[in-house]
């Protein structure tokens, strides 16, 4: 029935703000979440790319912001 149908995941930037164990709470623009960071390494500061609720990859400040500005637009 769906097998012509094409599904696709989407990662959002977002910045760490805090840091506990292997929790973050990370920022989407304003909207605060935790975060599973256990992935990668990571520092309060660092933009990260998050998928199903984990970190999945660091990112520079540029690139998050382009992302974010065109996520912006589409949505």
């Amino acid at each position: 029935m769906f097998a012509d149908k094409i599904g696709m995941c989407l990662a959002i930037p977002g910045k760490i703000i805090k840091i506990k164990n292997q929790l973050a709470i990370v920022d989407f623009q304003g909207m605060k979440k935790e975060i599973n960071i256990s992935l990668i390494s990571a520092k309060i500061g660092d933009y990260v790319m998050v998928h199903a609720g984990f970190a999945i990859e660091k990112m520079d400040k540029d690139n998050a912001k382009e992302i974010k500005a065109y996520l912006k637009n589409e949505v």
